[in-house]
């Protein structure tokens, strides 16, 4: 809203008399929805969005369940205006209740996830267009007769769009209006993205893909909430597969939601979806446009828009009749958003099923654990796609033991690897290397006297990013120049790097391989998402030998002549006390390894491990996924660990050390005893220092089928008022333990 409208609705507070109140929740952390009068004449019901005097200001909010609170409407404050477009549903209503209980968070902060475009509360303008009424020109031109014959069909046009199919110039089309021959017109606006048809270019599965394709569309046929889950190899058509269950919810006049972890580097995808339905989804995700979300949102809640593809914040896009949610790699950690309101959006797709009524696929060719678990006790129902797609065989894959096949002096790839890299190279297809680590190397320090160059707010050290010349710090974004001399002992050139990052493999990749085209994927990359996007475009298309990339190339993308894969370090993921780092590490050099080989060329993976003995390297290495999940899942239950056992993470942070530890230790002991949940802590978490807050984290620890929420309301109502600099982020099921 301009500042005038909001001055126009503010001068409506002492006009209208009110005869009733309802509940409004606003985006704001409190508890529960504020009261407010209804001015006579004003129409609202349960989901209306409506702005409304907060304090000074004028604010978005949704009109709630709950009825009349028995306050005296003229004690209350007005609402100032209900915007033109529809009701939030009560499925939508319900879903964000749930939301808020679940993750003990305030209910307008969840609510106000789904009115994150406040300029599409009010209908899109009209389009001003043409319409053709008769008559020619004097001077008839070839490129006027153009613009006549293809204006004739009776249709309206904006002026640049029968420019364009006329093949003119819009000044042509000027002149024929300034002689009167077309009138103005006022169009609706377009749509977005143009309407899906479910039988454009229906696939010819065979096989596994067929009968998976065919369970699928009949639980998707039944109308009704189920979960399904898809377990294939990378490369075995699991997209064609849920392709024919969207097909099959367009049929039914459903509409569908599509998530991805990371859907604004997967245009490939875009293009798949419009080769078999003809048009393109809409996208929702951070980096699009802000005037683009909101024809987006609003085209979504008047049903407009049939298929919309997204980040994890899609979720809360209030659909007019969603039928169907997929969730692609359903265990990527993209999923969890930990920043204000905590949630899994792979969980929260699944309640927003149940709630509406409609069935849920989880997609996945390295499915999480929790997943895996409710397939094997029926919950989910399971889909195998054992196999990969047509002719194409899955990598040879191979454990390079660093222990017997060092690298060089100062090198990281092992001779192993580089002999497989420079075959590769010569038969004119690609390798891939792949460590998960940004930047030149993640230490720098003194020869002379031992400095270390650490973040000044973060208990994290300085990256080196040798390309921008920078030391940065990947917590808090902190960055400084990288000096020439040290700044503890002022000694000259005797600044060391420790480790590889990807930056610094790419400089060994260069001095093995001179002639190699070699490209550099990571997502600090200059240039952002768009550059991102084209490098990913360039290697699809055979324009890069040699691709050194972090967990950005693990994201589902196709490389046809991907041959080659190398694992720089594939012990990395297990080196810290996450108790989920084994599958993370098992799902993560999956799907790296998976990039190769996937239109048919033979193909080789290549790990280098200094345990080879490893379970999560054995796994790989065999193909026996079914091993690796069995001791992971029988590991779990032992320890009661999700999802035999429920987990909360409390993190407690202060502008000092002794505010932080003192709250922690006062919620420790206002927590209430109840046989089944313990508490573990406070204890300093692994990163004690962020952005200049010290931290301390308690961890809630219950069996499956305890009252985690009711344990935890009763022990925030004990503990000390935050109070000062200290903040409490409170997180159900937590996916990172740092």
């Amino acid at each position: 809203m301009s500042t005038d409208s909001s001055d126009l609705f503010g001068a409506l507070f002492e006009a209208p008399p009110a005869n009733r109140t309802v509940p409004v929740l606003v985006p704001m952390p409190a508890p529960k929805p504020y009261s407010y009068s209804v001015p006579d004449g004003m129409a609202v019901e349960p989901g209306s969005v409506v702005q409304v005097p907060l304090g000074p200001r004028q604010v978005i909010g949704v009109v709630w369940d709950g009825g009349e609170d028995g306050v005296d409407p003229k004690k209350l404050r007005p609402i100032s205006h209900v915007f033109d477009c529809p009701p939030l549903s009560s499925e939508m209503r319900d879903f964000i209740d749930w939301v808020a209980t679940y993750t003990l968070s305030p209910p307008g902060l969840v609510a106000r996830m789904a009115l994150r475009a406040p300029n599409a509360f009010e209908p899109e303008p009209m389009v001003e267009g043409l319409r053709f009424v008769g008559g020619e020109p004097e001077r008839m031109t070839p490129a006027r007769a153009r613009v006549l014959d293809t204006a004739s069909d009776g249709f309206s046009w904006t002026r640049s769009g029968l420019a364009h199919a006329a093949g003119v110039s819009t000044s042509v089309v000027d002149g024929l209006i300034t002689l009167g021959i077309f009138e103005t017109v006022f169009l609706p606006p377009p749509p977005v993205v143009a309407m899906p048809d479910p039988d454009f270019a229906a696939a010819r599965l065979e096989g596994p893909q067929k009968q998976a394709a065919e369970e699928i569309v009949s639980d998707v046929g039944k109308g009704e909430f189920s979960v399904s889950l898809i377990d294939g190899v990378t490369g075995s058509g699991k997209t064609e597969v849920y392709f024919e269950a969207i097909a099959e919810t367009l049929k039914r006049g459903k509409q569908v939601l599509i998530l991805l972890p990371e859907i604004a580097l997967t245009a490939s995808f875009m293009e798949r979806f419009q080769d078999r339905f003809g048009a393109k989804p809409a996208e929702w995700h951070s980096d699009l446009a802000p005037r683009m979300r909101e024809k987006v949102w609003r085209q979504a809640v008047t049903g407009e828009v049939r298929v919309v593809a997204g980040a994890r914040s899609a979720l809360f896009l209030p659909f007019e009749d969603l039928g169907l949610i997929i969730v692609d790699e359903e265990h990527d950690p993209a999923y969890k958003q930990e920043d204000r309101v905590f949630y899994n959006a792979r969980d929260m797709a699944v309640v927003r099923g149940r709630i509406g009524d409609f069935p849920v696929i989880l997609v996945s060719a390295t499915p999480s654990v929790e997943s895996q678990v409710n397939g094997q006790s029926g919950r989910y129902s399971t889909v195998h796609l054992p196999t990969r797609f047509g002719d194409a065989a899955m990598p040879d894959l191979h454990l390079v033991d660093m222990r017997r096949h060092a690298p060089e002096r100062g090198g990281f790839l092992s001779p192993v690897l580089i002999r497989a890299i420079g075959k590769t190279v010569e038969k004119r297809e690609q390798a891939l290397l792949f460590l998960n680590r940004r930047g030149y190397a993640p230490l720098t320090l003194c020869r002379v006297c031992g400095h270390r160059f650490q973040c000044p707010q973060c208990s994290s050290w300085l990256v080196e990013h040798r390309f921008r010349k920078q030391l940065q710090c990947h917590q808090c974004g902190h960055a400084e120049r990288t000096p020439e001399a040290c700044p503890e002992c002022g000694t000259l050139d005797h600044l060391v790097a420790c480790g590889p990052g990807v930056e610094r493999i790419a400089e060994e990749v260069e001095r093995h391989f001179p002639e190699a085209r070699t490209i550099v994927l990571s997502s600090d990359i200059m240039g952002g998402v768009k550059r991102l996007r084209l490098e990913l475009e360039a290697i699809a298309k055979g324009e890069a030998d040699i691709v050194i990339g972090t967990q950005l190339v693990a994201k589902g993308h196709n490389f046809p002549l991907m041959t080659l894969v190398g694992i720089v370090d594939a012990d990395l993921g297990l080196a810290n006390g996450d108790p989920r780092a084994a599958e993370r590490t098992f799902q993560l050099l999956s799907q790296v390894t998976g990039r190769a080989g996937r239109t048919g060329l033979k193909s080789h993976g290549l790990l280098q491990t200094y345990q080879p003995q490893h379970p999560v390297m054995q796994a790989i290495v065999s193909g026996d996924s079914d091993a690796f999940y069995e001791r992971e899942i029988t590991e779990r239950e032992r320890a009661l660990l999700p999802p035999f056992g429920r987990l909360a993470s409390i993190i407690v942070s202060a502008e000092t050390r002794h505010d932080a530890e003192n709250h922690a230790r006062g919620m420790r002991n206002a927590a209430p005893q109840v046989s089944g949940i313990s508490v573990l802590g406070p204890a300093e978490a692994p990163l004690a220092l962020v952005r200049g807050r010290h931290r301390f984290r308690l961890l809630v620890h219950g069996r499956r089928n305890s009252d985690m929420q009711g344990f935890l309301r009763a022990m925030l109502s004990q503990s000390p008022k935050e109070r000062g600099s200290v903040q409490v982020q409170l997180d159900i099921d937590p996916q990172s333990f740092l």
